[in-house]
């Protein structure tokens, strides 16, 4: 067989795979942190001896990849944490089902048992109290589904906040889009009124105990309410 030479497709990939590492070690080596600028596009072009297609490219990368910003005009910057690339990741997972809804609920049952935890411990005053006007807003609002919704989405990513560990926030939020997939089909699934107004009751268990500082009940209302939600959508079809 003949050996024929790599593309030249096939060696700038390697060269701009080779450019991203260099960036983001620079980044660590200089201790950058988000909003700091990172050297221009001529200066990494110099810095590595490539062309600066090669560096345009590794920028871009990292940018969709939500680790760089870059605006028009401007040279690029680091970028504060973002679930986008996470969030992507898990919907492309369940839309060509290679990870189930049910897999999903599994981890954030794990995850979101100990944020329930954490923010018992360290939730501050402000945070409790918006935890408990989520789930007020919910109850308020059960005859709109939609509003019910959004409010139920933005507890969970509070409660996240309320660990105070950033990690868990990152997790918890890049759930979100799937969230909004299932979310309809497990309230429907509530065929009377009463089910629907337990699952929000859960949700208000969740920040009594949080505002009471007790951890072991945040914990186990967490994941009764996790068990009954997955319940729901089991019986929809759809985990």
């Amino acid at each position: 067989m003949r050996n024929h030479p790599p593309s030249e497709d096939t060696g700038n990939a390697g060269l701009v795979s080779t450019a991203i590492q260099a960036i983001t070690q620079h980044i660590r080596a200089e201790n950058l942190g988000p909003g700091d600028l990172l050297p221009s596009e001529g200066d990494m072009t110099r810095r590595l001896n490539v062309s600066r297609t090669v560096v345009r490219e590794a920028f871009r990368a990292l940018s969709a990849m939500r680790l760089i910003d870059m605006n028009v005009g401007r040279r690029a910057s680091v970028a504060k944490l973002d679930t986008g690339a996470m969030s992507m990741v898990i919907e492309h997972g369940v839309t060509t089902e290679q990870i189930s809804v049910q897999q999903i609920y599994d981890v954030r049952r794990t995850i979101e048992m100990r944020t329930a935890a954490l923010a018992a411990l360290r939730r501050t005053d402000a945070e409790a109290a918006e935890l408990e006007d989520r789930a007020r807003q919910m109850r308020e609002n059960h005859r709109m589904p939609a509003v019910v919704m959004e409010h139920d989405i933005a507890f969970h990513e509070m409660l996240a906040k309320a660990s105070h560990n950033p990690v868990f926030s990152l997790i918890v939020n890049a759930f979100s889009g799937v969230t909004r997939r299932t979310w309809v089909i497990g309230w429907r699934s509530r065929a009377s009124e009463e089910a629907q107004m337990e699952m929000i009751d859960g949700h208000m268990d969740i920040a009594a105990a949080v505002r009471a500082g007790d951890p072991r009940s945040a914990t186990e209302s967490m994941a009764k309410h996790f068990d009954k939600s997955l319940k729901a959508l089991i019986e929809a079809g759809i985990a």
